[in-house]
């Protein structure tokens, strides 16, 4: 009986490790463009506080639709500022969680080997040698609609529309460009900076003026299990350190709590 009453407690301390390892999963749905800088956020957090973070990237109209749907994360990091109102409008963020942490910026982008001289912008999506242009569909990612928007404003979307490529989202557009799939990609800056991109090619900034800002912001889920976790991480996002680490992959970082 001392031996199957032993294995029964081995059995029941097993199980509650494994809930409270469970619990401290801490998981972030995040806009593609942040990887590189999440991986160096989330690094951070983990040193500090020991909590497990899962990091998630994809589009931000899809993760908001499985946001919608009951998917289960404690943060969504949108990479614009309308997911993230529909969200809070709808009741599925925490009160006063809303935080617009970065305006990204697009650029465009060719591999080191490439003959198109992107010194000329987006005129460069012009040159004969580019068949294939890799965008984020704008369907559903913020970053697709700016380069949509950046190509009408320069009258050139009309010209090159049959040339497209989109990926699911801003991260696998710029893979598009790096494997060959595509000649040139309009990416965000903050993959163009990134360990895995920054001197496999050359880019050149789009002008800001040419497409609408790209205001991203993030919510705690209402949903989440993990509320104090969601709250530490918030604040620390919010710190100088990480507002200097979000500039060092190209976002302008404004800081602000408004969600109107």
């Amino acid at each position: 009986m001392k031996k199957i009453r032993s294995s029964l407690l081995l059995i029941v301390a097993f199980v509650l490790i494994d809930e409270m390892v469970t619990a401290q999963e801490f998981t972030i749905a995040a806009a593609a463009d942040l990887q590189s800088a999440m991986q160096e956020i989330s690094s951070r957090f983990e040193q500090k506080t020991s909590t497990h973070i899962k990091v998630i990237y994809g589009s931000s109209g899809n993760f908001a639709q499985q946001i919608q749907n009951g998917a289960p994360f404690d943060m969504f990091f949108s990479a614009n500022l309308d997911y993230p109102k529909q969200l809070e409008a709808s009741g599925l963020s925490e009160p006063d969680s809303f935080y617009q942490y970065a305006r990204g910026k697009i650029v465009v982008w060719v591999p080191i080997d490439s003959p198109v001289d992107v010194h000329s912008g987006l005129q460069s999506l012009l040159a004969p040698s580019v068949k294939k242009i890799a965008i984020a569909n704008p369907q559903h990612a913020p970053y697709g609609k700016a380069a949509v928007s950046a190509m009408q404003a320069e009258g050139l979307y009309d010209k090159v529309k049959d040339k497209l490529v989109l990926g699911e989202n801003i991260s696998q557009t710029a893979s598009f460009v790096v494997s060959g799939s595509a000649d040139v990609g309009i990416v965000a800056l903050s993959l163009a900076l990134s360990p895995n991109m920054k001197d496999q090619g050359r880019y050149t900034e789009i002008p800001s003026t040419d497409y609408p800002p790209i205001e991203q912001a993030c919510v705690i889920l209402r949903s989440s299990k993990n509320k104090a976790v969601a709250r530490a991480f918030l604040d620390f996002v919010k710190t100088d350190a990480i507002k200097d680490l979000l500039r060092k992959y190209g976002f302008e970082v404004t800081g602000s709590t408004q969600s109107k």
